[in-house]
Parts: C-alpha cells; sequence; structure tokens
C-alpha cells in the first residue's frame, strides 16, 4: 500500500480510505481483474493509484491523502473531503468513469460501479461527475410542508407501513421531464442520501440519527403515494427543494452502509398517526428552519 504526500499537505493531511467493487450491469456478476486508474480531481495526468479487482470485483483497500478532520466536524470550514477521479476499465466491456469521489478523512468510501458489455457502437463510455456534497455545495433549500399529511383526498394510500425493496428516484424537480428515473434498492438509496447530505466522520449516534429522519422522510413519500397521486410515475426526487439530495453512481461510506443495515426497517411516527413524519431538517447555519431538525 502506498501513501501520497502532496507538499502542502504535509503539515496538515489526514487519510481516508477506499475500495472499490465491479460488477457487470448485465447480470450483477464480479468482473475479475477490472482496473480502476484513480487520480486527483483536475489533474488527470497524475496517476495516483492503479488497482486491480479479484475473484469476487473487489479491489484492496487503500488510503488517500485528505483534508484534515476537524474540517467536517466544523460548520462552515474549508472543503472537508479530497476529489478523486476513477476511471475503470475491463476486457469485453465498456469503460466508466466517475469524477469527483469523496474521501474523507478516517473512514473509508466505497466505489460500487457496474459496467455495460462492450457493444460494437462507438464512444459508448460512461462519465457521472458527482456534484459537491450538500454541506459544501450550494443547494436549494427545502420547501416547506406538514409533517403528517391529509391524505383524505388521496386515490392511492397504502393501508400500512411497508419497507420497499426498490424505490423509484426522479434525478431533478418532479416536473423536469427530461429528468431520468432510477429505480434503486430503499437501502442503497437511504445509504446514498446519507452520504451525499451528513458526514462519515460524525458520531455514530449522529449518524443514526440523521439516517433515521431521511428513512422516515422517505418512507412518508412511499406511505402517502405522494407524487403519483400527484400524477407522476416515481416515488421521490433528487432535488433538496422537495427531497433529498440523491446523486448517481456516487461513492458511499461502510460505516454509514453499516448504520443502515441495522435499523433499515424503523422510523419515526407520532402517537395515533400510522404515517411516518415527513422529517424535514437543514444545516442551521447557512439555511434556517425554525422548527426542523439541523
Amino acid at each position: 500500500m502506498r501513501n501520497y504526500v502532496y507538499p502542502a499537505q504535509v503539515e496538515t493531511q489526514s487519510l481516508g480510505r477506499l475500495f472499490v467493487r465491479v460488477n457487470s450491469q448485465a447480470n450483477l456478476r464480479p468482473i475479475e481483474n477490472a482496473t480502476i486508474r484513480i487520480t486527483r480531481t483536475g489533474d488527470p495526468t497524475n496517476v495516483v493509484e492503479e488497482l486491480t479487482t479479484n475473484s469476487i470485483g473487489r479491489t484492496d483497500t487503500i488510503e488517500l491523502p485528505t483534508p484534515p478532520l476537524d474540517y467536517s466536524l466544523e460548520p462552515e470550514s474549508a472543503q472537508p473531503y479530497s476529489e478523486y477521479t476513477l476511471q475503470i476499465s475491463a476486457p469485453g466491456f465498456e469503460d466508466f468513469t466517475v469524477s469527483g469521489s469523496q474521501i474523507l478523512p478516517n473512514v473509508t468510501a466505497v466505489q460500487n460501479t457496474q459496467l455495460l458489455p462492450q457493444t460494437d457502437r462507438p464512444d459508448t463510455s460512461e462519465l457521472y461527475v458527482i456534484p459537491p456534497h450538500t454541506l459544501y455545495g450550494e443547494y436549494p433549500p427545502k420547501i416547506a410542508e406538514d409533517e403528517i399529511k391529509d391524505v383524505s383526498s388521496f386515490d392511492i394510500v397504502l393501508d400500512r407501513v411497508v419497507i420497499p425493496e426498490y424505490i423509484v428516484v426522479h434525478d431533478g424537480p418532479p416536473t423536469d421531464n427530461s429528468a431520468r428515473n432510477y429505480y434503486v434498492l430503499y437501502r442503497d438509496y437511504i445509504k446514498n442520501v446519507a452520504s451525499s447530505e451528513i458526514y462519515a466522520t460524525w458520531p455514530e449516534a449522529t449518524i443514526q440519527a440523521n439516517v433515521l429522519a431521511i428513512m422516515s422522510f422517505t418512507l412518508n413519500r412511499v406511505y402517502t403515494e405522494w407524487y403519483r397521486n400527484k400524477g407522476y410515475n416515481f416515488t421521490i426526487t433528487s432535488s433538496t427543494a422537495f427531497d433529498h439530495k440523491w446523486m448517481p453512481e456516487r461513492n458511499i461510506f461502510d460505516n454509514i452502509s453499516v448504520v443502515v443495515d441495522t435499523i433499515f426497517n424503523n422510523y419515526l411516527s407520532r402517537p395515533n398517526v400510522k404515517q411516518p413524519i415527513l422529517t424535514q431538517y437543514c444545516d442551521g447555519i447557512r439555511v434556517q428552519c425554525p422548527n426542523w431538525m439541523t
């Protein structure tokens, strides 16, 4: 394992960890001997590391330089994560590139990737650019809603709270007809959102509380069939003005993944109220939200 030190980071450098899983999109089978070329985002000529997947489609875990841990524990600090670009290739499959994979100090990032089988069509390689984390980038604030929905006029409402296997994520505002719909495993959706909206360096109890809020909000959308009752064909959006931020192909963090797998069938509610609470929250610094979670 090699550690890389950049001169400006010598005094303050921390280290985060990363491993990559590569599967076939056609049958979800692991891809052996896939090559992952890692560079700093914005510096494509400087190869930090090259990895190869084993028989179960996984690389070794490596350490990568990151900003100091304190950056992710204090509000309004400098960018607390490093960004890396992963170029993934394997014989018989289309090339795949993720730009902006986020690495935080002292925790392990997991990049899950599914490659398309190669075709005769030219230029079919895929590129995904991961947007900034919601605690660092600028995103529209949440539009306030009632935490308990009046569903008396709805045509479709579940008779009980169900933990779904899949949800349909509309990658944009509800009215954007050009935005793509993604079918996402429920747990994978929660892991993605949590990795996009909180820092994995936070204490475990804090991560659990935030994950519980994310799940309660999501299950309110599921239980009320909120968007389907408005004539849409999806469960939830990726717009922060309406729902949570979900990012296609972004990396998640293993400690967040463990928390989600442990409490995935829980949610928040009120006494004598069947539906999960629409748990709205904001960062409490750049966006103020009285009476909400922060």
